[in-house]
């Protein structure tokens, strides 16, 4: 999304606010853009900024082209500064040194942007630094700060932001875009199911980890419709090395209640929203193997296995106890 009309397609009321704000030159001293991680904070962001310094500016739309906007697009302006967490947090010094930084005049204007990622991340220290900074704008500053978690950011700040929601993209959206993007429907279905972020996805589909995660999926299903004996054995050989990490583990429970939420589709006549159309026939077969309540339940044992794996639980164990569960 490297225009404001291209970002309009899946952001349609923030990106308005932003236009018509910089139109009107009425842009403010600081910005608080929140949303699920792949709304678009980063690519607002760097618009924002192709804004402000673009020297061929056509209305609100930067060129992309001109000195400027070729240097922020690289992360490489010498007066668009950006803070990421040093670390776990971002910690008082850096918002110092940055202070440090807007005590010199602008190398090539007077103009100064900054851009805050993860800026509910700040330490109790350095947020009250930033507070300092944002209670004396300058006409010249603009302060950018992006978050997954505004509630994460003390309120005093907050109050001195414009703030601004960014939607996730409904799951029809986020598959026609992919579809644009060469993705096959079927894939773009599964991918729009399983994440917001367009980047994320267009990954995934030119991952062969994925491909066998996804092949894994199926061979556990069934097994434990035709060999249950066999599931806890291939939990131990083959899904556990694969999904070697916890967040790979998530993946693999996701695509789990992908399946059972399909079926979950059958059992109620609706079709149309099946995610696995690739194995149709399969999910029918499972229909037939766990009624609806059976579905049901076990769904709530992998929502519930999905929050423990967020905790100290050791994700073998974890992945047994729910196949022992998925077992009629």
């Amino acid at each position: 999304m490297e225009t404001w009309k291209q970002l309009a397609a899946v952001q349609p009321v923030a990106t308005k606010m932003m236009m018509n704000m910089i139109n009107q030159e009425r842009i403010s001293h600081a910005y608080l853009f929140h949303g699920q991680k792949g709304t678009g904070k980063q690519a607002v962001s760097t618009l924002l900024a192709k804004s402000i310094f673009c020297t061929n500016k056509v209305g609100e739309e930067p060129c992309h082209t001109c000195k400027n906007c070729v240097r922020i697009a690289s992360g490489n302006h010498p007066d668009v500064h950006h803070i990421i967490p040093d670390g776990a947090s971002i910690k008082k010094d850096q918002i110092l040194h940055l202070q440090k930084e807007f005590t010199y005049t602008g190398l090539e204007s007077n103009r100064k942007v900054y851009i805050i990622t993860d800026a509910d991340k700040m330490t109790v220290n350095a947020a009250n630094r930033l507070l300092k900074f944002l209670e004396e704008p300058s006409k010249q500053t603009t302060a950018i700060l992006l978050t997954e978690n505004v509630h994460g950011i003390i309120n005093t700040i907050r109050s001195r932001c414009q703030i601004i929601a960014l939607r996730p993209l409904d799951e029809k959206q986020m598959q026609l875009l992919l579809q644009r993007k060469g993705i096959s429907e079927l894939n773009a279905r599964l991918f729009a199911a399983l994440t917001h972020n367009l980047d994320e996805a267009e990954a995934l589909d030119q991952d062969e980890w994925f491909a066998q995660a996804r092949n894994l999926v199926v061979q556990l299903i069934d097994l434990l419709q035709f060999k249950s004996e066999e599931a806890l054995l291939f939990i131990q050989k083959q899904w556990m090395p694969h999904f070697a990490n916890r967040e790979q583990l998530q993946l693999g429970l996701d695509l789990l209640v992908l399946w059972f939420k399909d079926m979950i589709y059958l059992h109620v006549g609706k079709e149309e929203s099946l995610v696995y159309t690739s194995y149709k026939e399969k999910v029918e077969k499972s229909v037939m193997y766990w009624s609806k309540d059976d579905t049901t339940e076990v769904l709530y044992a992998m929502m519930e296995a999905k929050k423990k794996l967020e905790q100290n639980i050791h994700p073998t164990l974890l992945m047994e106890q729910l196949t022992l569960r998925m077992q009629r």
